[in-house]
């Protein structure tokens, strides 16, 4: 090393510099630094044969040298000006072949052929060059050489009869050449481009995977709490890459029970008094809305209290505090909610004019949380408290938030409370003697107050003057609070895809990692490694075995010219240059030594193509390999989001959020004509249901209930209740309607047997479940009974909820079906007298219960459907 304070730079780091560039450059673009030692190693035997023609020519060759050597070791010059260097190489090999040619002595008619022809297989198949540019470099080769052998020669020899037969035979040599390297060269590219095109997704599917998992993560915990996603996906995963999807059972032959049990929560009811009559007079778009708006508020509501929103049931709201981890305010937290949800609906009736209002219930105690059954899956809470909590909600007061003893001892006075008397609204509440309280609202300014708009000009304008219908002023109205949209916190597949379905390269890195993948591979142009028309058969063989190939043809070449017919190349040299004995050729012209050098080169320069080929050949094969296995595992991850979301989802709708169509901005809402609901409960097992030491706490009547809802649902996947699609369970309720996937045409409603075909499938299906409940009594040695009711008629459906997005139906249809249920009998169909007219001309035997009075709806004449059934067409089959 040069002494500190040295000016000059010590000559080490420069040659490690050159090292290092050298190694750099024989890393991504091996094939041009062989072709540069092998233009060097020639021109260095060239200096050595023509040392004594004069410094002159020896310092300009050395220069040469020296240059190109530079240009390959500067790897920023070779990436920004590799067409001219391709062009400078090219341009020496050609110099070097005329040097040959001029320089070695006698000039013959066949003179470096086989050199030129060498020219054109690398420019083919080793330098860069596009097909136009090497068809271009490749005639000039070859016509260059033609014309100034033509040339030189005509002028020099006066065999002109001889001289254009051998002339016209180069020319057939070249043309086979350029034909071979050409064709070759067109192979390759498609090769190429296809290699690249597979290596790009390859590059870009990891992307795309991630973008997957990401959305698949955000799906399902906007349908589940994360403790419950976690493992529910793992099962989900397997059930996909399993043979037996949706046989999920553990040693004990029971379905997967995915529920926990929590201490010290607070359970919160609200229904929203008044909304049925508005709903009356809302058209779809409209109710959906008012829903999607309303109830978005009570999620950011919920969300700034530290809430959980379990589930919505129509036009009521229940959530709960203390959900999944628990929480020391979780009774004040409910009750701030409470009176935040009451002051929202407050500004809305005092913006509108609209009678509507909040009704809250309020208790605290322990719960079981989580998912039953396999389809349609939606979290819920079970126990005798949240059953308390219900019925706090039906016996408060509107406008009020109603709690129970329980929740007051939790307040811990936050909040002053006075009688509630709820046990004069509600039976249950009287039987066990549940005191509750009303909380007095503190009328402090909260966040609801801050963010709730005054009424917009327009509205006030209109209700000054001419009357407007409540839904248009609630419409109108809920526009300023900008609810989220359901899935909006999903990025959409049309983020990450283009026109044509596949994954856009707008994305930084996986285009800049292509587009280095691109540079590589067509600077090397490696699939390209023949040059030699007999080679080219053995294309796709293995490098060992080519290698012996073209060993033993090298070898066979150079034992017929070196040793069995060597006589004849030298007779053949000696009558050639008899009269010229002072011209004898040297090393560069003779025949036998420059056939076995150019043999050689062949031999050298295709194995080394060979071996690269085969290099890329593998690697491109492991590209694709893992390019497959990425594949699969989107498809997987693919298949994974389209199950969630029709597990959540009915699969027409499901098409509405996944269609590349859909913008966020949407809500989804459809009316039917024609819908047949069904609500089936198992009244007995509220009774059935307790909370002990020996159960776990209810741990193990949920489990019962689990298989009863899984066997329900395995029922749908047979072909004969395809149409039937499950809405939601409500404790111990299964929910399903029929007629949701159909879009009746005018054909479909002439004919009258088709289009009430799907209410004898309900039919059908509620007597499938009664069947599979008599199974689980006889194995669980219990007496369930159902009770069912079935009603038909219009319906509006639609999706609201941004953080839990939910299907759900309403309308006059709904809420008949339900009371038909609730005013039902154990083990007998309840219908309306609408419906038993249908079933009746479908062959269904109907007998006529009498007049009951039903909630809401007065006095209603009701039929239960026999579970023998008569296929008569007959027109005297009528109802009793």
């Amino acid at each position: 090393t040069a002494p500190a304070g040295s000016p000059s730079s010590p000559p080490l780091p420069f040659l490690y510099w050159v090292y290092e560039s050298y190694y750099r450059m024989s890393q991504q673009h091996p094939l041009i630094v062989f072709l540069l030692l092998i233009v060097m190693g020639a021109c260095l035997a060239l200096l050595a044969v023509f040392f004594a023609s004069g410094l002159v020519r020896l310092c300009s060759l050395s220069t040469y040298s020296s240059v190109l050597f530079c240009l390959a070791l500067d790897h920023s010059v070779s990436q920004v000006l590799l067409r001219l260097f391709s062009l400078l190489v090219w341009g020496c090999l050609v110099a070097m072949g005329y040097l040959f040619m001029f320089f070695g002595g006698i000039i013959c008619p066949w003179d470096q052929v086989s050199f030129f022809l060498f020219i054109v297989f690398v420019v083919y198949t080793m330098l860069p060059f596009s097909m136009r540019d090497a068809v271009i470099a490749s005639v000039l080769t070859s016509s260059s050489h033609t014309l100034v052998l033509s040339i030189w020669l005509s002028n020099t020899t006066g065999h002109m009869e001889a001289l254009v037969w051998q002339i016209l035979a180069n020319i057939i040599i070249f043309i086979c050449g350029n034909v071979a390297g050409a064709y070759h060269k067109h192979l390759m590219d498609l090769a190429l481009k296809q290699t690249y095109h597979d290596t790009c997704n390859c590059i870009k599917s990891p992307i795309k995977l991630e973008f997957e998992k990401h959305q698949q993560e955000r799906l399902l915990l906007s349908l589940l709490p994360a403790h419950i996603a976690r493992v529910m996906k793992a099962e989900i995963i397997q059930r996909l890459k399993g043979p037996n999807f949706g046989q999920a059972e553990n040693a004990n032959n029971f379905h997967n029970l995915y529920v926990q049990r929590h201490t010290n929560v607070s359970i919160l009811y609200a229904d929203i008094v008044g909304f049925t009559r508005l709903a009356s007079d809302c058209s779809p778009g409209e109710l959906v809305y008012m829903l999607n708006e309303l109830f978005g508020k009570f999620d950011q509501i919920a969300k700034d209290n530290d809430c959980m929103r379990i589930k919505i049931l129509g036009d009521c709201y229940y959530c709960v505090s203390g959900l999944p981890d628990p929480l020391t305010d979780h009774a004040k937290d409910c009750v701030k909610m409470g009176l935040d949800m009451c002051e929202a609906i407050k500004k809305v009736r005092d913006a509108t004019g609209v009678d509507i209002s909040m009704r809250v219930g309020v208790h605290s105690g322990n719960v079981l949380c989580g998912v039953i059954g396999l389809q349609k899956w939606q979290y819920d809470v079970w126990s005798h408290d949240v059953t308390l909590a219900n019925h706090m909600e039906a016996g408060g007061v509107p406008g009020r938030v109603h709690i129970s003893s329980v929740t007051l001892e939790h307040l811990k006075g936050a909040y002053q409370v006075e009688p509630g008397n709820g046990q004069s609204r509600d039976s249950y509440l009287k039987e066990h003697g549940i005191v509750t309280y009303l909380v007095i609202n503190p009328k402090v300014k909260n966040d609801v107050e801050k963010r709730s708009p005054p009424l917009p000009a327009r509205l006030r304008t209109t209700l000054d003057g001419v009357k407007m219908r409540a839904s248009v002023r609630m419409t109108q109205y809920l526009e300023s609070w900008g609810a989220a949209k359901p899935f909006a916190n999903l990025h959409h597949r049309d983020s990450m895809t283009n026109e044509n379905g596949k994954i856009n390269t707008h994305v930084s890195q996986p285009e800049h990692t292509c587009k280095k993948y691109s540079h590589r591979d067509y600077s090397h142009q490696d699939y390209c490694i023949l040059g030699l028309i007999s080679c080219s058969v053995f294309l796709r063989i293995n490098y060992e075995l080519k290698m012996i190939i073209m060993l033993a043809a090298v070898v066979g070449y150079n034992i017929i010219i070196l040793q069995t017919h060597a006589s004849v190349l030298d007779d053949y040299s000696m009558a050639l240059y008899k009269t010229q004995q002072t011209d004898r050729p040297g090393v560069l012209k003779d025949l036998k030594t420059m056939g076995s050098v150019s043999l050689f080169i062949f031999f050298v320069t295709l194995l080394v193509l060979a071996r690269q080929n085969e290099y890329y050949c593998r690697l491109d094969f492991l590209w694709r390999n893992k390019f497959k296995r990425e594949c699969e595992e989107i498809e997987t991850m693919e298949n994974l989001n389209r199950v969630l979301l029709e597990n959540v989802l009915p699969a027409h709708v499901a098409e509405h959020f996944l269609g590349r169509n859909w913008k966020n901005e949407d809500l989804y809402h459809q009316s039917y004509d024609l819908v047949c609901v069904m609500f089936a409960s198992i009244p007995d097992f509220k009774e059935f249901y307790t909370e002990s030491d020996v159960n776990k706490e209810g741990l193990e009547c949920l489990r019962l209930l689990n298989e009863i809802i899984a066997d329900f649902d395995e029922l749908l996947s047979k072909p004969k209740f395809s149409g039937v699609e499950k809405i939601k369970t409500i404790g111990s309720t299964y929910m399903a309607a029929t007629g949701l996937n159909v879009t009746p045409g005018p054909e479909y409603a002439q004919d009258h047997d088709r289009q009430y075909m799907h209410i004898g499938t309900m039919v059908e299906f509620a007597f499938a479940l009664v069947g599979k409940l008599d199974v689980i009594n006889k194995h669980s040695f219990n007496d369930f009974k159902l009770r069912v009711g079935i009603n038909h008629g219009p319906v509006i459906a639609g999706v609201i909820g941004a953080q839990k997005p939910q299907y759900d139906i309403w309308g006059n249809t709904v809420n008949v079906a339900s009371r038909m249920e609730s005013t039902g009998v154990l083990g007998k169909i309840q219908v309306t007298e609408e419906t038993s007219r249908i079933l009746q001309t479908l062959g269904y035997m109907c007998s006529c219960r009498g007049i009951i009075n039903v909630k809401g709806k007065g006095d209603l004449k009701t039929f239960f459907v026999h579970t023998e059934m008569t296929r008569s067409l007959s027109q005297g089959n009528v109802m009793p």
